[in-house]
């Protein structure tokens, strides 16, 4: 049997604002010993040199991850021109230059391919699994790489400014699994004059904000007191993206046990995935079927 993992046995999100050159491991580690926590995890993994949100679930929110993981999330990025690195962004090595600088037109122009279902080659630094190695580490022992194209769902991509010549500052609305470092590369190779990521910050990420975001430095001046405590979200909110059904006090209970529990009339359709609620608060989430739920997820809140 295996040993139980010490602290408090508490639920919710909390939504960091993480600094450059942080892990997101670090920041949930940071977060788990603040709150003394039991469990947590985190909804989408940042760059160590990109800034924005990471929201963190502790305790039985960590159910709630995977919707949080797939919704739209939302990042502003500055590209510098001119320049490919190994990297696709400045922590790597410059490997191509180019004197050319396309104008303000070609780069909205360019852009225009990159929205809707794309297809994307995440960057050879990625933790993308080749043959159960990460590519990073094939990389990094200077093994060359070939990572298949994957789709992605980018909902927007703007020009929201153009400091100089050499930078273009990029907002991009964009569905699971994409990576910016590519798009910066892809658009520079687009444009003839190679492309990386300078900056990069994620500015919201389902329902979660940046400028709600505690910093690092507000959470070590409140760990381990109750006032962290007041910062901590309900787990419910990680399920913005689903139907939400009320279910019967009877329903509540069945569900509770794993067992396809009753739930009042509502729009969704058979088949549907949603959550079931009582008295406001999270029961289950599963697949509706001829008025009731059938759990796929039960929260022990």
């Amino acid at each position: 049997m295996g040993r139980k993992r010490k602290g408090r046995d508490i639920s919710g999100w909390l939504v960091v604002d993480k600094p450059a050159g942080m892990t997101s491991t670090a920041v949930v580690n940071k977060v788990r010993w603040a709150l003394d926590a039991r469990k947590a995890g985190h909804a989408g993994t940042l760059d160590p040199e990109a800034t924005g949100v990471l929201a963190v679930a502790l305790g039985e929110a960590t159910k709630t991850v995977p919707y949080v993981t797939d919704a739209l999330k939302a990042y502003t990025f500055t590209v510098r021109l001119g320049q490919a690195t190994n990297t696709d962004d400045a922590e790597g090595e410059v490997i191509a230059e180019s004197d050319r600088r396309p104008t303000d037109d070609e780069i909205k122009e360019a852009l225009l391919p990159f929205i809707g279902e794309i297809m994307q080659v995440p960057p050879k630094f990625s933790a993308v699994k080749i043959d159960g190695q990460r590519a990073y580490k094939l990389a990094r022992e200077g093994e060359e790489v070939e990572i298949a194209a994957r789709p992605l769902w980018v909902e927007e991509l703007v020009m929201v400014d153009r400091p100089d010549p050499d930078h273009v500052v990029l907002e991009m609305t964009c569905g699971k699994g994409g990576y910016v470092r590519s798009i910066a590369r892809d658009l520079g190779e687009a444009l003839g004059c190679y492309g990386h990521v300078r900056e990069l910050r994620r500015i919201w990420s389902g329902p979660f904000d940046a400028e709600d975001g505690l910093s690092i430095e507000q959470i070590d001046e409140m760990a381990k007191t109750p006032a962290l405590d007041d910062y901590l979200r309900p787990l419910e909110e990680g399920l913005a993206d689903l139907p939400e059904l009320k279910c019967t006090p009877e329903g509540a209970v069945r569900l509770r046990n794993g067992n396809p529990g009753m739930v009042l009339a509502s729009d969704v359709e058979y088949g549907d995935e949603a959550w079931a609620s009582f008295e406001g608060k999270a029961v289950a989430v599963g697949i509706y079927k001829a008025g009731e739920l059938h759990p796929s997820r039960v929260f022990n809140t």
